[in-house]
């Protein structure tokens, strides 16, 4: 699959709209975890470079305001990595008046990056409302979609945009199609785990995967619904599922459910994983933080992803030990599933 990308713009002068995902987690007015940010820091560098005047543009469900100004704040800090380690200067623009906003980035500089205020704050965003989608558009000559992460929504700023703008995906939309891409023909023996709360999300996955994966375990509180599911109980591929040892509504993986993991990962030579194996919200990741210091030190190729997975293995450091991390929860599931996006559909 090759879409339209980034590198290939001519953006000198243009005003080029970039759908990112900073919907991070916020703890008093501050970024408490940058990874998402931190992901989408190449294709902004690489517009900044270009010559572009770059708007970004978010949605944030986090924090009691939902507003991105802490991101801006964030981008302008020396908490940002960037190649002047000052961050890569970033301009918030509050309120939501389009036509305001539009008179302001008439004013931008070459290079000049602003952030908007969060998206949602619109009701034609989640509604994907064509006369939103066009006046949004008409803030910009080009788009960039560089949030692959929200890229199952059917939302205006992913979909309805395209309608109006050339569109083009960001550097991070492409390592994440790219890598993802790898699942449907891996390297063998290929094992699935999959852990997490919400048994339907991870049940398109489960059953694309019955016919691609040798093994697949099924951990956290997925267990107890899976148990009752007819593919679970007798799969039509046979054999192919590993549940935990011991009690199934367990909030942890115990020590047995690990050597057990341990043999099967010593094995394998593709890892695919998504979903804690424990309640890790509530403080019940031992788990999880000894999977992921298993996987780190095997041999295989490893692609992790979902939001408490990726926040363990960050707060271990050991990010860079696996092959790809990615960035996406839902999006990452729902492409497994069924291998497009709606956000990848609107290229077309």
């Amino acid at each position: 699959m090759i879409l339209p990308s980034v590198k290939n713009i001519n953006a000198r002068g243009k005003r080029v709209l970039v759908r990112v995902d900073f919907n991070v987690p916020i703890k008093n007015g501050r970024v408490e975890d940058d990874f998402r940010i931190k992901q989408t820091l190449p294709t902004i560098n690489l517009l900044k470079k270009k010559g572009a005047k770059i708007i970004l543009i978010s949605h944030v469900t986090d924090g009691r305001t939902k507003s991105l100004r802490p991101m801006a704040e964030y981008l302008t800090s020396p908490l940002c990595p960037s190649p002047n380690r000052r961050g890569v200067g970033v301009r918030f623009i509050p309120g939501k008046n389009l036509d305001l906003i539009k008179r302001k980035i008439e004013k931008m500089r070459n290079g000049e990056i602003v952030i908007l205020e969060n998206i949602r704050n619109y009701p034609g965003e989640e509604k994907n409302d064509p006369k939103f989608a066009k006046k949004l558009a008409g803030l910009g000559d080009i788009y960039v979609n560089d949030a692959f992460s929200a890229s199952h929504r059917k939302h205006a700023s992913i979909v309805g945009i395209t309608k109006y703008l050339p569109s083009y995906c960001g550097l991070l939309f492409e390592e994440e199609l790219k890598n993802l891409q790898i699942t449907f023909k891996p390297s063998h023996p290929f094992l699935l785990i999959l852990g997490g709360i919400k048994f339907e999300t991870k049940l398109g996955v489960l059953k694309k995967f019955l016919h691609i994966a040798d093994k697949i375990f099924i951990g956290g509180a997925l267990v107890v619904k899976a148990l009752r599911m007819p593919i679970a109980k007798n799969p039509p591929a046979g054999g192919k599922i590993i549940f935990p040892a011991g009690d199934p509504a367990a909030l942890d993986a115990n020590a047995e459910t690990l050597e057990i993991l341990k043999r099967e990962i010593k094995k394998a030579k593709f890892i695919l994983w998504n979903g804690p194996l424990g309640d890790c919200e509530n403080g019940f990741s031992k788990g999880t933080i000894e999977l992921a210091k298993i996987i780190a030190k095997s041999n295989a190729k490893s692609i992790i992803g979902g939001g408490d997975t990726v926040a363990v293995v960050d707060r271990l450091g050991i990010l860079k030990k696996f092959s790809f991390v990615s960035t996406a929860g839902g999006a990452m599931l729902e492409f497994l599933a069924k291998g497009t996006l709606p956000g990848i559909k609107a290229f077309d």
